[in-house]
């Protein structure tokens, strides 16, 4: 007597079996199967064999979708609205990527990605509204940019917290050495009780930046110890130098995570009539305008930041061309630049 229960069919070949059985992107495979002039013959050959291989059958639909061109691209920002506008880095990454957008084709696209609607924005991007992302700021919880992945050509504008090396592209700085760089120049001037005003510890820049901190420390054999924890905002910085101060009130010296954050220590330190640098030095993270704007100048751990956002568009370009000898990790350099809060 037979179930009833009919033996399950084998799956249908798909895009990415296809991909992986030629040792490609899927991209790739999507171009090939739409007739792209942008393959390289022997890549063309290499797919080809994969698809008689494995018997695929390109579904209409999907080729119809994967050959129109919106000659759009988007900037994923998932950060809150009023933390995007308010921050300089960002200013000078924008600018870099519509720069090098300006000598193309394509139009930049912006989405703030606050918490509450990151399914809004994915619906909008999976609609396929552009060809490809640009994703800044990102954070350890935001799930969303590794299904983001899966659907379109992606470059990140700081080491993805998913980093696996093989899949993701980036623009970065060295962040680690950035910041050695400037605690090492306390060390230099004769400071002893280092504190640190960090970034989110759940942002690859963040981390790094804390790594170097204590690297440096722990060479010199000075105490680590000296920690707060802040989100990239002026505010959230003088909350977590009070901290400091009240927690460390020896400390005779701050490394800060950004420019942002050290204007927000460098107002709580004038309350308290800590006079910067002879009480305490300050050394900051981006030279941004920020470090030259307020009373005193901060010396400050420069990073490219107009120069990344250009290099991101190019990389997506040059990505959404076919480029196949794209890099995946792109690390600019960083320089100390001296000022007079240390």
């Amino acid at each position: 007597m037979t179930t009833g229960v009919r033996n399950a069919r084998p799956p249908q070949p798909t895009l990415e079996m296809v991909a992986a059985e030629a040792g490609v992107s899927r991209a790739t495979v999507s171009r090939v199967v739409n007739g792209s002039p942008k393959v390289r013959p022997e890549v063309v050959v290499s797919v080809t064999a994969a698809i008689e291989r494995l018997n695929y059958v390109p579904n209409r639909a999907a080729r119809s979708l994967a050959s129109r061109q919106t000659q759009s691209v988007a900037l994923v920002v998932p950060e809150d609205m009023t933390k995007f506008f308010g921050d300089p880095y960002f200013a000078a990454v924008v600018q870099g990527i519509t720069q090098r957008l300006d000598e193309s084709d394509y139009t930049l696209n912006l989405l703030v990605a606050s918490s509450d609607p990151r399914h809004k924005t994915m619906r909008y991007l999976r609609a396929g509204n552009v060809d490809g992302a640009l994703v800044i700021s990102h954070h350890t919880g935001d799930n969303f940019v590794a299904d983001l992945e899966s659907t379109m050509p992606v470059v990140f504008g700081g080491r993805p917290t998913n980093d696996s090396g093989a899949n993701n592209y980036f623009v970065d700085v060295d962040n680690i050495a950035g910041s050695m760089s400037g605690v090492q120049h306390l060390v230099d001037i004769g400071r002893h009780r280092i504190g640190t005003i960090t970034g989110p510890v759940d942002m690859p820049a963040g981390i790094d930046r804390l790594t170097g901190f204590r690297q440096v420390l722990e060479s010199a054999g000075l105490p680590t110890d000296a920690v707060e924890h802040a989100d990239f905002t002026a505010s959230g910085a003088a909350a977590a130098t009070r901290r400091l101060l009240e927690r460390f009130p020896d400390v005779d010296a701050i490394f800060v995570a950004s420019d942002l954050m050290a204007t927000g220590a460098l107002g709580v330190l004038a309350e308290q009539g800590r006079a910067v640098p002879g009480d305490i030095a300050v050394v900051a993270f981006d030279d941004s305008p920020a470090a030259t704007s307020g009373p005193i100048g901060m010396t400050t751990v420069s990073q490219p930041s107009k120069e990344m956002g250009f290099a991101m568009a190019d990389l997506l370009l040059r990505l959404l061309a076919d480029d196949e000898t794209v890099p995946h990790r792109n690390i600019m350099p960083t320089r100390l630049i001296l000022r007079e809060s240390a």
